[in-house]
């Protein structure tokens, strides 16, 4: 059960209550890397709150058969933790969950991290500038900076189908892998089409009696330069200069096929050129040309993040596998009910596989938890009312002292890594300033978030998602409000930006008189 805000606005006065300067919520790689960092500028008075029992965040939960990174290895790391022993190009998820245990135990900080501790909410206190947070358990703690570091691969989504609870075979999302679940000889459906089902088609295609994959909309799925790292190059690795000239050239790589061909389509036309290929590639993946048309999208290259993958076209070209379009009308006992030109059809299966993502650019999903703020009100609320949105990505007026590491228009779509660092470099430079000058409320001026919001819609024309060839892509990127929360710009850029935003762009207020303090 949720804790209302009625419940977080009950004010606790007890002084037994356990405090910490900063809470994070989170252990995957967004609160790791928060809390190294913190560790590095002298804030070591920090706990770490995560719901699972173990760190790694995504790579803690999913654990799907193929799940693997889907950009090179090489960027999708810290820069300043950069491993030599990656296995492959595109790593499997089970090497990232041991990066994650590394990072731990190297850093020194499992101790100040608890797992199996769920926030079930956070209020501010004003009285005693603190936020108040409360766990499924009913523990309260508080801390005078709270950050979330949830992200937003995180609140498996179920597809909003009637019925969908009815089915009485075996129900798995691929988000809460179950490994008992054999599905040798089984009839396996599969809905959803996006990146996770990409990689989970193609390996358990092979051992399954019948495989149906309910498609709502295709996804642009472009071949997969991976490949196992023979030991020579990882030894050549931990010379000078080569573990930084590959993770120059995929981080490149990573730009181009992403933040710049999505974010400045009308001045480079990438996407075209992409389009192009991934036509090509199809046509030469899948030998039936019904098949084939049906997977070719007929939205543009980056309205929706494109997969790559070498098998998963190919998979189509099995006589156990079958690609249903046609509308899914319900889920019965006995399998899927589906309604297309021909009528009604009955697929029975024995197992349904939920490949239907997360809640990612949904108000209640960031932060996972109801947040109250200075006026009383959730984030929830700010953003339902007044559009999606933070200053930088990180802080939201009316919400001091909260930071959030993945917040709307911080995230430019590269890698994830890049976004933790340039994220945390932000908010520990206002904690830092916050400490210069004995401030005890940190908070973003309206003004400054009203500048930055207006600077994110002004990018819009260049950005592929409001182009025509955007229509019908479905694409998650888009909010409730038909906003499209990616930061229009390249990793340089947000680098540039963390380290030099105007510090004015907040208020530093000390705890007794209110008076702003001075900024740099």
């Amino acid at each position: 059960m949720s804790a209302t805000t009625a419940d977080l606005e009950d004010a606790r006065t007890d002084t037994d209550v356990e405090h910490h300067e900063v809470i994070v919520v989170g252990a995957g790689f967004s609160g790791i890397g928060a809390a190294i960092k913190l560790d590095e500028a002298g804030i070591r008075d920090w706990l770490v709150l995560e719901a699972a029992d173990g760190v790694g965040g995504t790579w803690h939960w999913n654990t799907y058969p193929g799940v693997a990174v889907d950009i090179p290895s090489f960027s999708y790391q810290f820069s300043f933790a950069q491993r030599t022993d990656w296995s492959r190009t595109y790593a499997p998820g089970s090497e990232l969950k041991r990066y994650a245990e590394d990072l731990v135990e190297a850093a020194g900080i499992r101790d100040r991290m608890r797992f199996g501790c769920l926030v079930e909410g956070a209020a501010w206190d004003e009285a005693t500038t603190r936020w108040r947070v409360r766990l499924a358990d009913g523990t309260e703690l508080t801390a005078t900076y709270l950050l979330n570091a949830s992200g937003v691969l995180t609140t498996p989504k179920a597809p909003d189908i009637p019925g969908i609870e009815d089915f009485a075979g075996t129900t798995v999302h691929t988000a809460r892998w179950d490994h008992d679940l054999d599905l040798t000889g089984k009839r396996v459906g599969v809905i959803g089409t996006g990146a996770s089902a990409v990689q989970l088609i193609p390996e358990i295609a092979p051992v399954v009696d019948e495989l149906t994959v309910f498609q709502r909309t295709p996804i642009w799925c472009f071949p997969k330069p991976d490949a196992a790292l023979p030991g020579p190059l990882r030894l050549a690795m931990r010379l000078p200069g080569v573990k930084q000239g590959l993770r120059l050239a995929s981080q490149a790589f990573v730009e181009v096929t992403f933040p710049i061909a999505a974010h400045f389509h009308s001045y480079v036309r990438i996407a075209s050129t992409m389009e192009h290929a991934g036509r090509l590639w199809l046509r030469s993946q899948v030998r039936d040309p019904e098949v084939r048309e049906k997977l070719t999208p007929s939205y543009g290259v980056g309205c929706k993040r494109p997969s790559f993958h070498n098998d998963y076209l190919a998979t189509y070209n099995l006589p156990q596998v079958h690609l249903e379009t046609d509308a899914i009308t319900e889920v019965v006992p006995e399998g899927i009910r589906t309604r297309g030109s021909d009528g009604e059809s009955l697929h029975e299966l024995d197992v349904l596989v939920l490949a239907t993502g997360f809640r990612v650019m949904e108000p209640d999903s960031l932060p996972t938890f109801p947040l109250v703020g200075a006026d009383g009100g959730t984030v929830q609320q700010f953003w339902a009312e007044h559009r999606v949105q933070a200053y930088q990505g990180v802080s939201v007026p009316g919400f001091p002292n909260f930071f959030t590491v993945f917040g709307p228009y911080g995230y430019i779509g590269g890698s994830y890594f890049h976004l933790i660092e340039t994220q945390v470099r932000h908010i520990v430079r206002c904690l830092e300033h916050a400490r210069s000058t004995g401030a005890a409320r940190v908070e973003v001026t309206q003004k400054a978030n009203d500048a930055y919001l207006a600077s994110m819609l002004e990018r819009r024309p260049t950005q592929v998602f409001w182009q025509e060839s955007c229509t019908g892509a479905n694409s998650y990127y888009f909010d409730q409000h038909g906003d499209v929360g990616l930061r229009p710009g390249t990793t340089l850029g947000t680098m540039w930006a963390s380290r030099t935003f105007p510090l004015d762009a907040y208020t530093f207020q000390p705890a007794r008189d209110r008076e702003p303090a001075a900024t740099g």
